[in-house]
């Protein structure tokens, strides 16, 4: 009887010990005890480099020893989601992820990279595509648009063959019956210049960089391949509030795990990475860097993910780019 008492004395000290400690019970899971990494697989300076790091900065009460952005570029962003994908399931090294994971396996040109071998964690960022056309050109509305380009071989800049801004302007082509003229360029930037120049008629890229333009006079978006109008520029129409279909194209940004991560700390860096975007800090920086604040919950964006999935191989496979 004494011996089964303290057997029963041992126990309840070694629960204590476990609590006392900050340990989960679910898989005796302490995290984080040491420094955490997210992989943000473009070039530093650019604006995904600066998003992760805003977030990182953000949610840094939450990781006492430390979290740091790393860069690992190259494969138009499947190198870095590569080594994300491929890393320890222990929660210390977390990937930022982009529509690259679902575009670049259908053209052949990702990889490895598997958009089913990750754990959305959270969607902090998006920029819609825009049709954007000079403010001198004759096309005042979307329909003006449209109709020039059933007359006519209208060229639409991109920001490259493949890219993101090329399928939106492919995408925008099919909803809206036309046919135009791709011209693909060595990034956005440089479509703009062209358009500026009036040297094409159109860019599909973000509205994002060409806001600035826009607010200066110098062009005018004709609409936003959006699900709603955005909040920077509520006068300008969806296409599908101009009758041209459930259209929504653009960019985005959010973070993930490989899977096979604990539940446990899936949770605790959502948790983390969820309040850190609703931060005065996170929220300022975002407005000064231009970039919209677009927040997608686990479970919707791994829903958005995977539909993203299925339309950008069906696209990919009419442009006659699929692997």
């Amino acid at each position: 009887m004494k011996k089964l008492f303290m057997l029963m004395l041992m126990c309840s000290v070694l629960s204590l010990s476990v609590f006392a400690s900050g340990e989960k019970e679910k898989g005796s899971v302490s995290y984080p005890n040491s420094p955490v990494t997210i992989i943000c697989p473009y070039s530093a300076g650019g604006g995904s480099d600066s998003v992760s790091r805003a977030i990182a900065e953000a949610a840094k009460a939450d990781f006492p020893k430390g979290i740091a952005v790393e860069n690992r570029t190259g494969g138009a962003g499947s190198v870095g989601m590569s080594y994300g994908m491929h890393a320890k399931p222990n929660g210390y090294m977390i990937t930022m992820i982009a529509p690259e994971l679902v575009m670049l396996p259908h053209t052949g040109t990702g990889g490895d990279i598997n958009f089913k071998k990750f754990i959305p964690i959270i969607m902090v960022n998006s920029g819609y595509a825009a049709i954007t056309v000079s403010s001198d050109s004759p096309y005042k509305t979307l329909a003006d648009f449209v109709a020039a380009a059933k007359e006519k071989n209208l060229q639409i800049g991109n920001s490259g063959i493949g890219s993101i801004w090329h399928l939106a302007g492919a995408g925008f082509e099919q909803a809206a019956g036309i046919e135009m003229i791709h011209v693909p360029f060595d990034g956005s930037a440089t479509a703009i210049t062209s358009l500026l120049g009036n040297h094409i008629d159109a860019v599909s890229v973000s509205y994002a960089e060409v806001q600035s333009q826009v607010e200066a006079g110098k062009l005018r978006t004709l609409a936003v391949l959006a699900p709603s109008r955005l909040p920077e520029c509520p006068e300008i129409a969806t296409v599908a509030e101009l009758g041209y279909g459930d259209l929504s194209i653009g960019t985005w940004r959010g973070f993930s795990v490989p899977v096979g991560t604990d539940p446990v700390i899936v949770e605790y860096i959502k948790t983390s990475f969820e309040k850190a975007a609703q931060t005065d800090a996170f929220k300022k920086f975002m407005k000064n860097t231009n970039n919209a604040i677009d927040i997608i919950p686990s479970d919707k964006f791994a829903t958005k993910i995977t539909n993203e999935d299925v339309y950008y191989g069906k696209l990919i496979e009419s442009l006659g780019l699929s692997k």
